[in-house]
């Protein structure tokens, strides 16, 4: 069975009330035949982040619209989609009652999240109740990088350097934030998904730990009570569309191929057999790769 952990769907009312987005985005019918085509058998529905809150007025009025819409997929679809509902986060007591709603009411399998939010990072006390929650209700967190204002973006704002730098940093930054909170210690049996791999996490593991070391030794920096990759392998990644294998290579370094997943990022990317080849030509067991392609998340979803 093939899962796709990391697929888009927007409905129109925030496509036209936001900047980048087109009518590609909000259509279903279309994603179907790409996922039978490719032999996908279900997909997460997460919330790329977008900037229709400043038009629409409130983060809160974008997650009643997201989730209501979502929701009727996952009934017309059933089987075919699971859904990752957003959260009104301008309030505590409204993410609650919407994590309810959306998951005991509506179907719900998961929770999409912002690597941050406006400038505000997961480490920030107004999500610790949305961690017991999801903690108390095994329910997996999806995090998809911010892109409304991205770390970086203060200082440089161009077309091609906020995607490609700011985003993944903005990632980067999130997981290192969680890091240094102790949440990724005190919360370990949270399943924290984050998009692309983790920004570039993968690639600064032995930097984390040997300048921890450096920093400990001079007592410069906290007591973690282990080494950073201690609690940074506890986190899952996607392979959102990736087809480089030496993202992949560093990725199963850090996290082992049980918390890798495929993800596609569809309509972002649309090579998806490529990003399908690509977890297929690795040379891994074929276990492992069946794990990647929809097992890994299958587990999560059921746990």
């Amino acid at each position: 069975m093939i899962i796709d952990a990391h697929s888009h769907w927007l409905p129109e009312e925030i496509i036209n009330n936001a900047h980048f987005f087109h009518k590609g985005w909000s259509d279903i019918e279309g994603q179907l035949k790409i996922m039978d085509g490719a032999g996908i058998n279900k997909a997460v529905l997460s919330y790329p982040t977008s900037d229709a809150h400043l038009k629409l007025g409130s983060i809160s009025r974008v997650a009643r619209i997201y989730n209501d819409n979502v929701g009727k997929i996952i009934k017309r679809h059933p089987g075919r989609f699971i859904g990752a509902a957003i959260l009104p986060i301008d309030n505590g007591q409204d993410m609650l009652d919407e994590i309810k709603r959306t998951t005991q009411e509506m179907g719900f399998k998961a929770l999409s999240l912002a690597s941050s939010y406006n400038g505000k990072y997961l480490d920030d006390k107004i999500f610790l109740p949305v961690f017991k929650e999801a903690r108390g209700k095994n329910i997996p967190l999806f995090i998809h990088s911010q892109i409304v204002n991205p770390i970086g973006y203060e200082r440089v704002q161009d077309p091609l350097l906020t995607p490609v730098i700011e985003y993944v940093f903005d990632t980067t930054i999130s997981i290192g934030k969680l890091l240094m909170a102790d949440i990724l210690r005190d919360y370990s049996d949270i399943k924290f998904i984050f998009a692309h791999f983790g920004g570039v996490i993968p690639f600064l593991k032995h930097r984390f730990d040997a300048t921890y070391q450096m920093l400990r030794g001079i007592n410069f920096v906290k007591d973690l009570k282990g080494n950073p990759s201690d609690y940074l392998k506890n986190i899952y990644v996607d392979t959102s569309g990736d087809t480089n294998k030496a993202n992949f290579l560093a990725a199963l370094d850090l996290f082992g191929p049980s918390h890798l997943l495929w993800g596609s990022d569809w309509p972002a990317k649309k090579d998806i057999t490529g990003s399908i080849d690509a977890v297929k030509n690795l040379a891994i067991s074929q276990e492992d790769k069946t794990n990647i392609l929809g097992a890994n998340i299958e587990k999560i979803l059921k746990s």
